[in-house]
Order: structure tokens, then C-alpha cells, then sequence
């Protein structure tokens, strides 16, 4: 039954409304924990520490933030692997192009997959920058976090890539909440504007906050 789920257009729309949804509430959590930096160096490492210890004792050290991590691998995979499939299957239902483009598309909706590449590598480098430190441009602190961000956006191209990355975010918010909406089945005339501006509220909120970090560093008021 899981394959048959799998192979069908809706099961893939589904896997993909699913694991949107789980990245986009791990990104609320991110958003407000990262604006803890603005109340210092101690409160903000301390929230990093907190994240390593968060279910002790009878979580392990560090088993709930790896079991997040878990989570979020499979959610980024599962996304990433459906939308391929799915954009493989338009392509090949008309392998020629329209002679006119939809003039009601969005510019959300017409950039969703170069928003994904940009997301996708923007992981990579964000993981590999304050995660494991292998790209981190100043002497990478383990344990100290406000330390690590503050290095990374007294940079120019830290903040170049940061930037942009998010934006790309809220595009691709703003079109795939409500897009995930009409997947599950909530959406519906009555409920499509509200859809809509929620989806535009989250993206705007989830763009500003995680852009305020490296501003905040720019500007003087982290540092």
C-alpha cells in the first residue's frame, strides 16, 4: 500500500504537503530561538547549550538535538526527492513547452525549483559554516555560538549568502504553505484568501527574523 501511495501524483503531493510542513515548524522554532542573539553573548550560548542537553536526564546528551536532526534529514529528503519525481512527471506529461506561459503564475510558483537548489545548497553550506565549522571564516568556537554568527556576518559574503538564501525562503513559503494547504484538502473558496494571507504573513515574519540576525550584525547591535 506504501508504494502504491508513493507512486501516485497525490502520494508524492502529500509526502511533499507533510515534510514542508514539519521544516516550516522547525523553522519557527529556529527563527525565535536565533533572535535570542540580540539579548547577548551569554543568553544566546546558553540557549545553545540548553539545545545539547534538552531532555536530560532521560534523554542522552545531545539524543534529542540528533533526533531533530533525524527528523529533519528525512523531512528534507522526502521533500526534495517528491518534488524532483513530480517535476520529472510534468516535464514528461508535456515535454513541449506551452506557447504561453499562465499569466496568473506568481513569481513564487515560477521560481519554487531554483528556490529549492538555492535552499538546498544553502543548507550545506550553513551546516558546514556553524555546525561543523569546515568553512566558518573566523576560528570556529565549539560551545560558543553568538561567537560563530557574529564572525560569519562580519563578512561579506556570509552575509551575501545568508541574505539571499532567505528570501528564497519566503518565496518558497509563501507558495508552498498555501500549496501544501490544497494538498491536504484544507483549502476552499472560503478559506483560500485567509490561506493566502497566512502564508504571506508567515513568509514575511520567517524572512525578517532570520534576515534581523545578520542586519543586527552589520549595523553594530550584535557584536
Amino acid at each position: 500500500m506504501a508504494r502504491t501511495v508513493w507512486d501516485s501524483t497525490l502520494g508524492k503531493k502529500t509526502v511533499m504537503a507533510v515534510s514542508g510542513l514539519i521544516m516550516l515548524l522547525y523553522l519557527v522554532v529556529h527563527m525565535i530561538g536565533n533572535l535570542k542573539i540580540f539579548f547577548g553573548a551569554g543568553e544566546f550560548n546558553d540557549y545553545g547549550h540548553w539545545l545539547r542537553v534538552v531532555g536530560e536526564p532521560f534523554m542522552h546528551y545531545e539524543w534529542t538535538l540528533w533526533l531533530v536532526r533525524i527528523v529533519l534529514v528525512v523531512a528534507v529528503v522526502a521533500h526534495a526527492t517528491s518534488a524532483y519525481q513530480l517535476s520529472r512527471r510534468d516535464i514528461k506529461a508535456r515535454p513541449s513547452k506551452y506557447e504561453h506561459k499562465k499569466p496568473r503564475a506568481s513569481y513564487a510558483t515560477r521560481t519554487m525549483r531554483w528556490g529549492g537548489i538555492i535552499l538546498g545548497l544553502f543548507i550545506v553550506w550553513h551546516i558546514l559554516d556553524l555546525t561543523t565549522g569546515t568553512v566558518h571564516s573566523g576560528g570556529f568556537q565549539e560551545g560558543r555560538p553568538y561567537q560563530n554568527v557574529v564572525d560569519t556576518f562580519s563578512t561579506w559574503y556570509g552575509n551575501v549568502v545568508y541574505i539571499v538564501a532567505m528570501l528564497a525562503l519566503g518565496l518558497h513559503i509563501r507558495h508552498g504553505f498555501w500549496s501544501a494547504a490544497q494538498t491536504l484538502g484544507v483549502g476552499s473558496r472560503s478559506r483560500d484568501r485567509a490561506l493566502k494571507t497566512v502564508a504571506n504573513v508567515l513568509a514575511l515574519l520567517l524572512t525578517a527574523g532570520f534576515i534581523a540576525v545578520p542586519v543586527g550584525v552589520m549595523t553594530g547591535v550584535v557584536s
